[in-house]
């Protein structure tokens, strides 16, 4: 059974969260403190964390910031505010996906599922082979989740790491944002065009040796990113 720590300070909404995901057979932590909420996500064995942007104690960007630097399990951002730029920080702290109250009980279950599954494939042991894509420069090894650019390392958090090595799987072709969406997300965009165009800019800061003059991933205006061989 997954155990999720909730992050909520408004405790009608925390009990509903704890509600429908204990009815979907997740165990549920509940902290409504933001010190006590990072504490928490740092010392016990959680799988999600779903965490509340405006926090007494401490606010959700400076969590997500913190609980990324320790670990890599998903993370998934609720706010009331609608404000692109909130959107953008938060993804950009290291966030999986960022929900907008009010939000359907039925939406948040199917994007924990969608989040816990993708990260459950992530971490079952492989076989001794690594899998290893190898582009210009680039050594992308799937196997180990590790990506070097000249040989020099580049540390990625878990979307951006999924986003890239999807992208270099995929020489040449073309995908557009709602795609890509589908693909790394594993469910529909919601309209969170802006969470694929943040980690795309993300990956391109840490291995391009210039952002705005990229080298691998190749925005094509009007239809989405490629990745060049």
């Amino acid at each position: 059974m997954a155990k999720i720590l909730v992050i909520e300070d408004e405790v009608a909404i925390a009990e509903l969260e704890k509600d429908y995901l204990e009815l979907s057979g997740f165990e549920v932590i509940l902290e409504t403190d933001g010190r006590k909420g990072l504490t928490t996500a740092l010392t016990q064995e959680v799988q999600l964390v779903l965490l509340d942007l405006m926090l007494p104690g401490l606010d959700g960007f400076e969590i997500c910031r913190q609980i990324r630097e320790e670990k890599d399990i998903p993370i998934l951002m609720v706010s009331a505010k609608k404000e692109d730029i909130d959107k953008i920080r938060g993804l950009g702290l290291g966030a999986d996906d960022y929900m907008t109250k009010p939000f359907s009980p039925s939406e948040l279950v199917a994007r924990v599922k969608a989040h816990l599954a993708r990260y459950e494939r992530l971490v079952k042991p492989h076989g001794n082979e690594n899998e290893i894509i190898e582009i210009r420069g680039m050594k992308i090894d799937k196997t180990a989740r590790r990506v070097y650019v000249n040989d020099e390392e580049k540390i990625l958090t878990t979307k951006e790491f999924d986003l890239l090595s999807f992208l270099a799987a995929h020489p040449d072709r073309v995908f557009t944002k709602d795609e890509l969406f589908r693909e790394i997300w594993d469910m529909e965009s919601f309209g969170d065009i802006a969470t694929v165009t943040v980690h795309i800019k993300k990956i391109r800061e840490k291995i391009e040796e210039n952002a705005a003059n990229p080298q691998y991933i190749e925005t094509i205006w009007g239809k989405g990113y490629r990745f060049k061989v």
